[in-house]
């Protein structure tokens, strides 16, 4: 009777083990192998991007941006901060002028593109100004703190002075002073933010 009992559980004890031994490697067979990751492939950053304009907050030196017809660089940007707003412009590579595009969350994104006017003698100061006929009218100014990267022509920190003017019809005229420097002024336009496409610099 001991030795049936002997007999009887080491055959239970070897019919355990071995469904203990398949299960073990039934699990392993069902584990994937980790995915071998796959090297990125070279893109095109002339290829056409089928709908997507990118974000325009993200702008740095070195972006490429397509205004349809127009294509520019951009050589330099400002970070500029007053209390809790920052904002930023961008310089673009253009000939004979200085033009740049201003990003603004104020809360929505609000971008204009920017004309420096050098041959207006006009200074800040008065409620209403006119230029080349159009009346504007004081609607902000301060004192801002910048900071440069690329190519801006102005010291990597510094400090800036605007008043900002705005027409009835929505068009701008700004002056702008850098480290105590001399007024600059410039007339502006509002551009849509799905009107120009970006492509990435490296």
């Amino acid at each position: 009777m001991v030795i049936e009992l002997v007999v009887v559980a080491l055959i239970v004890g070897v019919v355990v083990g071995v469904v203990v031994y398949l299960l073990g490697r039934s699990k392993k067979a069902t584990v994937p192998a980790p995915a071998t990751p796959q090297p990125k492939a070279p893109a095109d950053p002339f290829a056409e991007v089928g709908g997507t304009e990118g974000d325009p907050r993200s702008l740095k030196a070195g972006d490429m941006v397509d205004f349809g017809v127009e294509r520019s660089w951009i050589r330099g940007s400002l970070r500029l901060s007053e209390g809790g707003s920052v904002w930023s412009e961008h310089f673009l590579e253009v000939e004979g002028g200085r033009r740049w595009l201003s990003v603004e969350e104020d809360p929505d994104v609000q971008l204009v593109m920017w004309t420096g006017r050098p041959d207006l003698d006009l200074v800040p100061g008065p409620k209403r100004l006119e230029v080349d006929g159009v009346q504007y009218g004081l609607s902000e100014r301060g004192t801002a703190s910048y900071r440069s990267e690329g190519t801006t022509g102005l010291r990597e920190r510094g400090g800036m002075d605007y008043a900002d003017y705005k027409s009835r019809d929505g068009h701008h005229l700004s002056f702008e002073r850098f480290d105590h420097g001399s007024w600059e002024a410039s007339l502006g336009t509002s551009v849509a933010p799905g009107s120009f496409t970006i492509y990435p610099g490296s």
